[in-house]
This record gives structure tokens, C-alpha cells and sequence, in this order.
């Protein structure tokens, strides 16, 4: 310790510091030359200490230091403190900082002043080249400090430059062993000299992976880094901390990716959208792709604009498709000048949601709501409360709207509801209520219930009390039997009117159904009569031949056929259900105006019959309007048949051929879709014009070529 300072015994903790409960050690400090520069060195020295004070004690008249409290003047020597050395002690004699240096420069100062031979002014230049070397040592120091700072940087862009090139160079190293490995072995994988590689002596020098905890060295970019389980090892052997062993995984990704064939996600998605009926031949239009951003990004929508309705009609249905309408993506079709609101899967909305749409859009007079198991009798009484211009109702899977709000709707809305749709209805809308809705739908134009498990023959009869011209859309599909004469007084009363007329799953309609479509059916433009195995093919002729009714626009009698384990050909003298002659009489009929055609399932249809129905050479087997075909499960469609198909309908969009394992290896005209032929989707190619050759076969010239 210098001479002169005294330690004290501690005189007292600090209140409100970081270090409230530590003692202060005091200093007492006796000569004066400790008021300058060096007394501030030991300041900052005393910093470092637990809390120190500093006293200055009183000087003697001779200039001697005043010993402390209880000392003796023994003490007061120099360099007379023995024991172990404090940490001002070493703070000091690691700063050079010595207790003779200082008595040195003391006596020297005090000689000075007392001989006077240092006057104010080589005081005051003294104090000017202090301050001027002050200067000079700070602009030292920040010159030092940028000097520095620029060699950090230097070598930091010379250690990434460096990182840079030993993963390249452990790259170029890695695939060059990889090709040496490839090399060195034969067509059966074996080593073509057990001998002669050095793999083994390799693997017995080779260095032990240090356990987890351990401080290694990356390879590559040679960083101290801590060892773990999931610790990568370099192309030398050695580990790689986690940056380089990421880039290296990427790198590694990179190459083993492969460019993704015709299969996949994208064709998958290509099939769906066919299955859906959304076709689209080349380049996609900019509305079609706009709709599919918007899809995409639909949670950060705010609102859609001003829309058209078939784009908002789009946009829902894939909205649907996708599971996404919800709470708030609903609020996005819902605008109080719309007149439509359509919402195909109402499975994420709740019973609030569903008044809302009623609240924004008080003008509505279409409703559209699938899946709405939200539906209950107080969204109705709203939908009563707002809805004043309600003209068309579909409601699928509303289940829990009671026959009491039901009757009380067809009391209030009855007489301007136009169209009504319900499907899947278990436990309500029973024959009560049917008999509510024909007594006060005096306007009703179109009608579809479907499974709608207590709508029965009772509730047809009563159809046929409502005024004849009113409906003209009627399709019906139920679970309960139904008898044919039902079904024939229905006709009689409605059928000179009718214009669609679906009729599915009615088990028990016979050749008298048909008939009496033949003689009271005069303004038909779509048919479904499907899923039936008691008509036969001779009611379907008559029901085509000498028709005065005009030619259908859609045709649907899919799954008309006997059903019979032991004879799935059918009787041969009186085939049940749809076959040759029948299916001719519909052609000659239809040719002209047909645009959907259905006959899947439809089996005792020879291949002579479509041969015959689509002969390229016959003038007459023209149909100029056919859009879409469906033959799924027709076992005697064949490759021919299909190709004479595409060479009769001129605007022909679609073929469904699910099921036709004689369809392969089949050309596809440029602009039409064929879904279901497992070989016809493999690979596309543009291959000249077509040309037709004998017997309906098409050479490839010009057309798509679909080669399995």
C-alpha cells in the first residue's frame, strides 16, 4: 500500500446500491501530493474495491503524516505493512504504479514550491502542454481504435471468404469420393478388390466422435463450438458446428430433389377439378387465375368488391371445396346490394352467422345453404322478419327447423315462393306440411325433394291437387316405395307442362310410367330416369318412337338394367332396361338438340348399337349439339366406339368412361377432357392433323395424342 494511506475499519454500507449490504472500506489519506492525477488513479482503483471512502488527515507541522487512531509513529515509515497484499496492492502494481515513485514526485513538487523556482507562467505552460499531450495521446487512441476496428472487419471478410471456400472445397471433395466409391465397385455392389482398399485401415485410425458436451472445432469453418447428438460430420470426417452443417444438409437436399413428373399434387389437382366439371383447355384466363389467388389468400381478405355474381358463385364453390367458409370468410359474399347468397357447406357457420346474412342483405329472394345444421327454428322466424322479397329456398341437411315453423313459413311466404329445394331431411316436413305447402304455394314453378324420409305416396297424391301449369321443374328422389299409379296420376295431372322431369330411385316404376310420358309429355327438355330394373327396353323404344314431345336437351337414364347375379347379361328375348333398340330409338329421337347424354351402367347396350349410334360414315349420326358423354361401366365401349364418339359431336367437351377397359391407347382431340381411362392421362403430345381411315379409326395428324 502507498505510503501515507491508512486503511480503516469498515465505517458503513451504501443505501439503495446494487451492493447494499457490503462494507465500505475507508482510507485515510495524509500527504497532499494525492489531490492531483495519482489520487484519481487510486480513486478508480478503490472502484474496483467493495465500496471504499476516502478521509484526508490533518498534517504535522514538519510535514509529517499524523498516524492513525491507536497507532504508533513506527508505523508511519515506508513499506512498513507486512501481510497479505489487498486489491488496491495489486491494482496498483498492475498499473506500474509505485509507492517510491510517488514519494519521489512529491518531494520533488514541494521542493519546487518552496525554492519558487516555478512561477505562474511555466505553471500555466506546464498545464498547456499537459493539456496539449492530453490531446494528442485522445487522438492517439481513436486513431488506434479505427485502426482496429478496420482490422476486425478486414479479418472478418477474410474468415467468411475463407468458410466460404472450405465448404466448397468439402463439397468438390465429397462428390469426388462419392464418384471414387461408385467406381470402385462392380455391377453386384461388391468391391473388386477385397484387398486393396484402405477403408478399413481408415476406419481403424479413424478419429473417435467426441461425446456430447464436449468443445470441438468445426472442419469447415474451424468455430469452437459445443458437441451434440445431432451434431453433422464434415466430408473429412470430422464434426461441423450447426451453420455448416445446415448449409451442407441444403446443398444435399438440392441435389437428390428431382423435377416433379406429369404425376402428383398438380395432376391431382387437374383430375379433381375435371370430376367437378371445371375444364379449362391451354392457358388459364386472367379471371380464372385472379379467382384462384383470391382462394388462395383468403385469410387476408378484407373484402371482394364489387363482383360480379358468377364470380362470387365461383369463388363460394371453391370456398367450399376447400373447408375454409367460416365465420369470418362468410362476411366477404355478404353485401346489401347482392339478391343471391349462396353457400355450399355451412358447416363452420354458426346460428348468429346465418342471421347476419339476413341483417345485411334484406333484399334477398335467393337462398342457397348446404350442410345447414345451424338452421333452426329462430333463424327462420328472422329470416321471416327480414327476408319480405324470398322467392327461391334450398336448404340441404336443415334438420332441425320443426313442422310448426315450417307451416308457419308456407303461411306467411307461400304465396311468392317460386322455387323450393330440400334434401336430406330426416326428422321434419312431413305430409302435414306438404299438404301446407300445396294449399298456399300458389306460384311454386320448381320443386326437388330429395331423401326426404317423410315425403311417401300419400304427399304425391296431394301434388296433384296443386293447379296444372303451375309446376314446371319437377325432380324427385325418395326412400319410401312409391306405386306406379302414383306415379301415373302425377304425370296425367302435370306432365303437358312439365319441362324437367327427374325421377331417381323409384324401384318400383314399370313400362305404364313411361308410357304415359310418351302420350301426356309435351315440353320436356330434360329426363332422368335412373336406377330402375323394372322398365324394359321395349317401353323405352315406345317412349322414343313417334314422340311428339321435341328433342331432349338432357337425357339421363343411368343404372336401367336387370340386376341379376346369375344372368348379368339380362334376358335376351325381353331385356330389362335400357339396350339396343331403345337406345337407338333415343338417338334418332335427340340427335339434333342433345347436349347431355347418360347412360352409365347402362350394360345391355351392344357394341353394334354404338358402332351404329356413332359411325362416322353415316350422315345421320351427326350430333352437332353434344356436349358431354358419360358410359361409364358400358363393358362393350372399346377404343373405336370412343374414337367415333369424338369424329359425331363436333362441340363435344367432355367423356366419362369410368370403368371401359377396352378404351386404351386412344387419341384425344384437342379441347376435349376424357376422365375414368387409367392409360389416356399418362402423357400428352402434339402430333399433326387427324385423319379419319376406315372402320372409325382416327391417325394421329395434328390432334392431341394421349400415349399410355
Amino acid at each position: 500500500m502507498p505510503e501515507g494511506v491508512f486503511p480503516r475499519r469498515p465505517i458503513g454500507v451504501v443505501r439503495g446500491s446494487p451492493s447494499a449490504h457490503r462494507p465500505l472500506l475507508g482510507f485515510r489519506v495524509a500527504n497532499p501530493q494525492y489531490t492531483g492525477r495519482r489520487f484519481q488513479a487510486l480513486l478508480s482503483a478503490s472502484v474496483a474495491l467493495p465500496r471504499c471512502t476516502v478521509q484526508y488527515l490533518p498534517k504535522s507541522s514538519a510535514g509529517e503524516m499524523t498516524p492513525g487512531p491507536g497507532k504508533s509513529n513506527r508505523r508511519a515509515g515506508a513499506n512498513r505493512i507486512r501481510g497479505p497484499h489487498s486489491a488496491l496492492t495489486d491494482f496498483l502494481a498492475a498499473n506500474n504504479i509505485s509507492a517510491a515513485q510517488i514519494r519521489d514526485d512529491y518531494t520533488r513538487r514541494r521542493q519546487q514550491a518552496e525554492t519558487g523556482a516555478v512561477d505562474n507562467d511555466s505553471a500555466d505552460a506546464e498545464a498547456a502542454a499537459a493539456q496539449a499531450q492530453e490531446d494528442e495521446d485522445a487522438a492517439t487512441a481513436e486513431q488506434l481504435a479505427a485502426e482496429e476496428a478496420a482490422e476486425k472487419t478486414r479479418k472478418r471478410k477474410r474468415n467468411e471468404k475463407e468458410t466460404a471456400a472450405a465448404i466448397k472445397k468439402a463439397k468438390e471433395s465429397s462428390k469426388k469420393k462419392a464418384k471414387k466409391g461408385k467406381k470402385a465397385k462392380d455391377p453386384d455392389g461388391d468391391s473388386d478388390d477385397d484387398y486393396g482398399d484402405d477403408g478399413f485401415a481408415k476406419d481403424m485410425y479413424k478419429k473417435a466422435r467426441p461425446p456430447p458436451g464436449q468443445l470441438e472445432n468445426c472442419e469447415i469453418c474451424s468455430k469452437r463450438f459445443t458437441v451434440t447428438p445431432y451434431s453433422k460430420t464434415g466430408p473429412d470426417g470430422g464434426l461441423v458446428c450447426t451453420k455448416c452443417g445446415k448449409d451442407l444438409a441444403a446443398d444435399d437436399k438440392a441435389e437428390k430433389k428431382k423435377p416433379k413428373g406429369p404425376q402428383g399434387k398438380k395432376r391431382r389437382k387437374v383430375e379433381s377439378d375435371r370430376l367437378d366439371g371445371f375444364i379449362t383447355h391451354g392457358a388459364k384466363s386472367l379471371q380464372h387465375l385472379c379467382i384462384q389467388k383470391v382462394a388462395e389468400n383468403h385469410q387476408d381478405l378484407e373484402e371482394l368488391g364489387d363482383l360480379p355474381p358468377t364470380v362470387m358463385q365461383r369463388l363460394s364453390q371453391i370456398f367450399t371445396k376447400k373447408r375454409v367458409m367460416d365465420s369470418k370468410t362468410l362476411k366477404l359474399f355478404l353485401r346489401p346490394d347482392l339478391d343471391t347468397i349462396a353457400i355450399h357447406d355451412c358447416a363452420k357457420i354458426e346460428e348468429d352467422d346465418l342471421k347476419q346474412v339476413f341483417a345485411v342483405i334484406p333484399n334477398v329472394e335467393n337462398v342457397i345453404l348446404g350442410n345447414a345444421h345451424a338452421f333452426k327454428d329462430e333463424v327462420m322466424e328472422y329470416m321471416l322478419e327480414k327476408a319480405s322479397k324470398l322467392k327461391h329456398l334450398h336448404l340441404y341437411g336443415a334438420n332441425l327447423v320443426t313442422d310448426k315453423m315450417w307451416l308457419k313459413f308456407f303461411c306467411e311466404r307461400g304465396s311468392q315462393l317460386e322455387a323450393l329445394k330440400l334434401k336430406d331431411l330426416d326428422s321434419s316436413f312431413g305430409e302435414e306440411v306438404f299438404n301446407a305447402m300445396v294449399s298456399n304455394c300458389h306460384n311454386l314453378h320448381r320443386l326437388k325433394l330429395k331423401f326426404c324420409r317423410r315425403v311417401g305416396a300419400p304427399a304425391l297424391e296431394a301434388l296433384t291437387s296443386l293447379p296444372a301449369g303451375t309446376l314446371r321443374h319437377l325432380s324427385l328422389y325418395l326412400t319410401s316405395e312409391v306405386p306406379p299409379e302414383t306415379l301415373v296420376d302425377l304425370i296425367e295431372h302435370h306432365g303437358p307442362y312439365l319441362e324437367t322431369l327427374s325421377l331417381e330411385h323409384f324401384l318400383d316404376a314399370e313400362d305404364t310410367v313411361l308410357a304415359a310420358l310418351h302420350t301426356h309429355a309435351r315440353r320436356l327438355r330434360k329426363l332422368r330416369f335412373a336406377d330402375n330394373d323394372r322398365a324394359t327396353d321395349a317401353a323405352f323404344t315406345s317412349l322414343f318412337t313417334g314422340w311428339a314431345n321435341p328433342p331432349l336437351h338432357h337425357v339421363d337414364l343411368s343404372a336401367t338394367r336387370d340386376v341379376d347375379n346369375n344372368n348379368p347379361t339380362g334376358p335376351l328375348n325381353a331385356p330389362v332396361g335400357l339396350a339396343d333398340a331403345g337406345f337407338a330409338a333415343l338417338m334418332r329421337h335427340s340427335a339434333i338438340q342433345l347436349r347431355h347424354l347418360d347412360v352409365a351402367s347402362c350394360r345391355h347396350v351392344s357394341r353394334a348399337a354404338w358402332s351404329a349410334a356413332f359411325d362416322p360414315g353415316d350422315p345421320q349420326c351427326r350430333y352437332p349439339e353434344l356436349r358431354s358423354l358419360n358410359v361409364s361401366f358400358c363393358n362393350e365401349v372399346d377404343t373405336s366406339v370412343v374414337a367415333g364418339v369424338f369424329r359425331c359431336a363436333p362441340k363435344l367437351e367432355k367423356v366419362v368412361a369410368f370403368g371401359c377397359f377396352k378404351v386404351e391407347d386412344v387419341v384425344v382431340p384437342r379441347g376435349i377432357t376424357l376422365i375414368g381411362v387409367p392409360r389416356a392421362q399418362d402423357a400428352i403430345e402434339h402430333v399433326g392433323e387427324g385423319m379419319w381411315v376406315g372402320d372409325g379409326k382416327l391417325e394421329a395428324k395434328g390432334l392431341v395424342e394421349v400415349v399410355a
